[in-house]
């Protein structure tokens, strides 16, 4: 399972890196906005309106992956005080049945 998901994971960021170009891109609007104002601010206004774009595409995922971290991390001790319990009751009982 767990090379699995590093396999899964690799792949993904490979699909990203390959993509860069088109990761890149922007929308029509910003495209618009970007042409009118190369002119008077140069190139440098386009270069912080795409990191901005990626910005915001980037942080909702991120804090789901962080949620979904910390949630499978709570889990796992979940179920481990489970087992716990679960062990500790069945050696109770074996004991009281002697």
């Amino acid at each position: 399972m767990k090379k699995m998901a590093i396999r899964l994971f690799l792949s993904v960021w490979i699909i990203i890196i390959s993509n860069v170009g088109k990761v890149l891109a922007q929308c029509a609007m910003c495209k618009a906005s970007v042409e009118t104002n190369v002119n008077v601010d140069g190139i440098g206004f386009a270069a912080k309106l795409n990191t901005g774009i990626l910005y915001l595409f980037v942080m909702p995922y991120l804090l789901v992956l962080i949620i979904g971290y910390f949630w499978y991390k709570k889990s796992k001790e979940h179920r481990r005080l489970l087992e716990e319990t679960s062990s500790r009751k069945s050696r109770i009982a074996r004991l009281g049945s002697q």
